[in-house]
């Protein structure tokens, strides 16, 4: 403290001396080095004044923080002492019962054994005897009672005293921390105090310094500085002419400024419209070519074929056989892949359809043959893929696939993910999923609470034709995982048998419904497309099946449906005003596949061996009447939501197909499997 205020004097004396500097006549020059040196000295000084300021805050923080926790430890102290007396009076009541309880099971014990003797020497001879005896157990049980009441009072009140040394070493701990806490602070703030004091000291030591050079420094420019003086006034009115012509031009500045604004405010108006025009004939550009994409798909897709027709050969396996029967029948032709040789009763039969897969074929070679009708669906368009064919010959395998292999379902909804993917920066799209069965003539929903109850075929309310069907589960998918959750489910709940042809035969037609709905972030426009997949159930002769029972019952109904798709196949091509669509409630419900509102493909399983020729036979010629078949140009699914200029598009009206929620409850039919209630769980439909 000495020091500091021999330095504070000392700084008194300095600052004394330039203010004696400053009241001298002497004006300082503005470009003076000296003048520019004295102002850096200044700044200089003023700021260890701050750093000196901000130090004694710091140390005036510090002492509050030391008194907070001052205050704190002693808070804590008198906690302590409270929690201490509580625990000395809670020992004493403790002690006053554990005496009071003792001196009871004394006294207990005092008066059992006359009892107990009572009870072992006494006869009972008369009624009196029993009563006396009787009170006696009594007043002896309730003795006893108390006796144990007493007991686990008392373990009760070892516990309290157990619980209470606890306490009391807790907050002996507590306290052993605070108090290591404090020191550890109090320690803390000596340094930080000690290094504070050591900068200070040294700050107003260079300070100090500093001020004498600059001093002496003053005191030899400063007859300089009053020679430079005299040179500088000439100076000083050729500056005040500048200054006042500059006062002059500013004055004049907003006029040149406004000019300025409304020449730059033309020329960005000019640029916008510029912009604006070229935007516009951009759209006008990226409207057109949209428009020539989908025709030129949709024509390449019309040119192959409303109703394309492949044929899927499978390869000979062990289910087979050996022997004459498992030969061979089927050959093809090298030279051209849509031509499939059949050696029926020794004689060969040639069918040419749109393309043959021979037994080689992968998965993905046949999904390439399908995929441009999948990406119609995403542009509005309705599309149907069905396989057809006998039992055992491969639907299953092609629709539906194995988890390391999947087939057309599931690749299909993966190449709509990646094309959805590819526009989200210009399209918005929700795909939503639905699985059904037509079993025994019965519409069943495979996606449902309850997938034996029956559901019905209905026509849109708003006159357009469309075909739905009220209370069909929709699962709306957003990944490959959900995808898998609903084929595992619906696949759960299909019907399957054993039968001589195949031992898990599709004993129903199996329908799996996607709907893709876009809508067009730019233009506005809304597009809603379907894609039907549906496996049908096995095409067999009855016989050869070996069915008996419910299983003939089901087969009779299976080709009983067929032939009534065949009777909608021959009625097409041979272009009868009247199709039998309402014959079966397979051709009812695939009336939008085969009448001109969709884009259709027929995949037909062909088994190769020779005791399969007369089913081969038959689904090959099938197939050909199918390829014969013409239909219309399907007519596109779009509305428009908000764009104006509508001179490019045409649109078809589109039902909205309804979800009801509703469902009745029917039994269970024979050959149905169970499902289980954990992939229940995992499937929520959407809303």
């Amino acid at each position: 403290m000495v020091e500091n205020e021999r330095l504070r004097q000392e700084m008194r004396r300095c600052e004394a001396e330039l203010q004696d500097l400053r009241a001298t006549p002497a004006a300082p020059c503005p470009g003076c080095e000296h003048s520019q040196e004295s102002a850096q000295l200044r700044d200089k000084l003023s700021q260890l004044q701050l750093e000196v300021a901000e130090n004694k805050g710091m140390l005036s923080e510090l002492n509050l923080e030391v008194q907070q926790k001052t205050d704190r430890l002693a808070e804590v102290e008198l906690r302590l002492k409270d929690c201490l007396a509580e625990k000395a009076q809670e020992e004493e009541r403790l002690s006053r019962r554990l005496r009071d309880s003792h001196e009871t099971i004394a006294s207990l014990r005092a008066q059992s054994p006359p009892v107990k003797y009572v009870i072992k020497t006494i006869e009972v001879e008369s009624p009196k005897t029993k009563q006396a005896l009787s009170e006696s157990q009594a007043r002896n049980q309730h003795l006893q009672e108390q006796v144990a009441m007493q007991r686990q009072v008392l373990k009760e009140m070892e516990q309290q005293l157990q619980s209470s040394h606890q306490l009391t070493m807790q907050l002996r701990a507590q306290i052993a921390m605070y108090e290591s806490e404090l020191e550890r602070a109090h320690g803390q703030m000596l340094e930080e105090m000690q290094s504070l004091e050591e900068d200070k000291n040294r700050a107003i030591e260079e300070a100090f310094a500093r001020a004498q050079v600059e001093m002496k420094a003053v005191h030899e420019n400063l007859a300089g500085v009053r020679t430079n003086l005299l040179t500088l006034q000439p100076a000083l009115r050729t500056l005040t002419n500048d200054y006042n012509g500059l006062k002059r031009q500013v004055r004049s500045f907003p006029l040149l400024l406004q000019e300025a604004l409304r020449g730059v405010k033309a020329e960005i108006g000019q640029a916008i419209e510029e912009v604006n025009s070229n935007n516009q004939e951009l759209l006008r550009k990226y409207r057109r070519e949209l428009q020539l994409r989908k025709k030129c798909h949709n024509e390449l897709v019309r040119l192959k074929g409303n109703i394309r027709v492949i044929a899927r050969v499978r390869p000979v396996t062990k289910e087979d056989g050996e022997g004459p029967e498992a030969a061979n029948a089927v050959t093809f032709d090298p030279d051209d892949d849509s031509i499939v040789h059949l050696l029926h009763k020794g004689k060969p039969v040639s069918f040419e359809l749109d393309k043959v897969f021979s037994p080689r074929a992968s998965q993905q070679d046949v999904f390439q043959e399908v995929q441009a009708l999948i990406t119609s669906c995403i542009d509005g368009f309705n599309v149907c893929i069905f396989a057809y064919g006998q039992t055992g010959a491969g639907k299953t395998y092609t629709m539906e696939g194995t988890h390391e292999n999947p087939g057309i379902n599931q690749r299909a909804l993966q190449l709509l993910f990646s094309e959805v993917q590819e526009k989200a920066s210009d399209w918005e799209y929700t795909i939503t999923v639905s699985a059904a069965e037509i079993y025994n003539e019965v519409l069943r929903d495979l996606l449902g609470k309850e997938p034996q109850e029956k559901l019905e075929i209905r026509l849109c309310p708003d006159g357009s034709g469309q075909l739905y069907v009220p209370g069909l589960t929709e699962f709306q998918v957003q990944s490959v995982d959900d995808i898998n959750k609903v084929f595992e489910f619906g696949h759960t709940n299909r019907t399957t048998e054993f039968t001589n042809l195949n031992e898990h035969s599709s004993r129903s037609h199996a329908l799996l419904i996607v709907t893709v709905r876009g809508v067009d972030c730019s233009t506005g426009l809304r597009t809603t497309g379907k894609l039907n997949l549906v496996d049908l159930a096995g095409s067999e002769r009855v016989g050869k099946s070996g069915a008996e029972g419910s299983r003939l019952r089901e087969a009779q109904h299976i080709n009983k449906s067929l032939s009534a798709l065949g009777d909608v196949i021959a009625a097409l091509r041979s272009r009868q005003a009247h199709v039998p669509f309402r014959n079966s409630k397979l051709t009812y419900l695939l009336q939008d596949s085969l009448s001109g509102d969709s884009k259709t493909l027929m995949v037909v399983q062909v088994s190769p061996v020779e005791k399969n020729t007369s089913e081969t036979l038959y689904s090959l010629k099938f197939a050909e009447r199918v390829r014969s078949v013409e239909l219309g140009p399907g007519p596109r699914r779009a509305e428009l939501g908000s764009w104006s200029s509508q001179e490019h598009l045409e649109w078809e009206p589109a039902c909205q197909t309804p979800q009801p929620s509703a469902r009745a409850h029917s039994a269970p039919s024979s050959g149905s499997s169970s499902r289980p209630g954990s992939i229940r769980r995992k499937l929520q439909p959407s809303a």
